[in-house]
C-alpha cells in the first residue's frame, strides 16, 4: 500500500530550476549572477531594517524581525 501524496518525500527540483534560470539570465555568467544575488540582498536587507524600524511592536505582538537565517 502507498502512502498518500502529502505524505511522500518532495523533490525539490525547483531550486535547480531557480539557479538554471538565474544563470540564464546572465547568460551563463556566475560572477554576474552571484553579484546581482548579493546585490537583491542587500536590498532585501535594507528594505527588512526599514519595516523593522517601522511597526510597532503591539503589531507584530512581540516578534522582532531579524536579519539572521533560522
Amino acid at each position: 500500500m502507498r502512502p498518500l501524496p502529502e505524505y511522500e518525500a518532495k523533490t525539490d527540483d525547483s531550486k535547480d530550476d531557480a539557479v538554471s534560470a538565474a544563470l540564464a539570465w546572465h547568460d551563463g555568467d556566475a560572477k554576474a549572477t552571484i553579484a546581482t544575488l548579493l546585490d537583491d540582498c542587500a536590498d532585501l536587507r535594507r528594505k527588512l531594517e526599514m519595516s523593522r524600524s517601522a511597526m510597532s511592536r503591539g503589531f507584530v505582538r512581540g516578534w522582532d524581525p531579524t536579519q539572521q537565517r533560522d
